[in-house]
């Protein structure tokens, strides 16, 4: 649904995009990690025809982003950083001003209206002056906007930013929902539990460069750290095990080893046949991988730009 190649974007000397590359498959979310300043909200000013890129190719949607801006505007629903309602007016009259500007008909604009307000609990405050809202039913709202002309791709730009932790929640799963219906989502977050909550995929984008992308698992096996952790219920099963595994950190008091592993299926089978082999009774097993704030720190550079 999204493919890019060799972006780059400069202000002045400052190099923001240096040569980008991205595939998002359709129906996923996609979440673009990174510090402040690394490029995340140019990276979707650029796919959203917002801001014009200095290098590179990119398609939305299957169209050119370069000669077919409008197809691609036609094609796509933006929410930024900051919500784009206008709080003198009701929930139902912000979502009117938005069928107008898809030159949708009378009746359908009211039904689409009615459709949305319904979808995302506002049915109640729909009349109401958006100013009487709170942050998390004006973040709705301002999603439901975005969903007007029934776009095919949406970019939410750090969407749950000065949220309380139930609202986030809730639109994680109105996300959810999108995604399941067809949609597909580009996502930029500093809420590193929010890209792991909800993205297909992920790339860290770090001094203009994406420095790695994968699942949030595959991410995590590529930091150092993980290891498996067995409990014994005697010494005696301890000092066996040891002798197996021979590469483990031992705590004789808890009866416990610490076995490097990188988490995977393989590594975890790998294991557990060694020590069957040997008829060792292990008491409890857990596996500990690195976390998505590990492989944030470890992958970016915390001398971001400023931009």
């Amino acid at each position: 649904m999204i493919t890019v190649s060799g972006l780059r974007k400069s202000f002045g000397s400052q190099v923001v995009l240096d040569g980008i590359d991205l595939d998002v498959p359709a129906g996923t979310v996609f979440s673009l990690l990174g510090a402040n300043g690394a490029g995340k909200t140019t990276t979707v000013k650029i796919l959203s025809t917002l801001l014009g890129a200095d290098g590179g190719e990119a398609r939305v949607a299957g169209h050119d982003l370069t000669r077919e801006p409008d197809a691609v505007r036609a094609a796509i629903g933006v929410t930024g950083q900051f919500s784009a309602v206008d709080t003198l007016l009701t929930g139902e009259e912000n979502l009117l001003m938005m069928a107008d500007l898809h030159h949708l008909g009378r009746r359908v604009r009211r039904r689409r209206a009615a459709e949305l307000l319904d979808q995302f609990d506002l049915a109640e405050a729909g009349r109401k002056a958006v100013q009487t809202y709170s942050g998390g039913m004006q973040r709705r709202l301002d999603l439901a906007m975005t969903l007007v002309g029934s776009p095919q791709v949406i970019f939410l730009d750090e969407p749950t930013t000065g949220l309380d932790p139930r609202s986030r929640r809730n639109m994680w799963q109105i996300i959810r929902e999108l995604v399941a219906g067809g949609v597909t989502i580009f996502l930029t977050t500093q809420y590193l539990e929010e890209a792991d909550e909800l993205a297909d995929r992920i790339a860290v984008i770090d001094g203009g460069r994406v420095v790695a992308e994968g699942t949030a698992e595959e991410l995590k096996r590529r930091i150092p750290g993980g290891h498996v952790l067995l409990k014994f219920a005697d010494a005696g099963g301890l000092e066996t095990a040891l002798g197996v595994l021979g590469q483990a950190t031992r705590d004789s008091d808890a009866l416990a080893l610490r076995v490097p592993s990188d988490g995977s299926l393989r590594s975890l089978k790998d294991l557990i046949g060694r020590l069957d082999e040997r008829a060792v009774e292990v008491d409890e097993l857990s596996v500990h991988t690195p976390d998505l704030d590990d492989v944030f720190l470890a992958l970016t550079d915390t001398k971001a730009s400023v931009r």
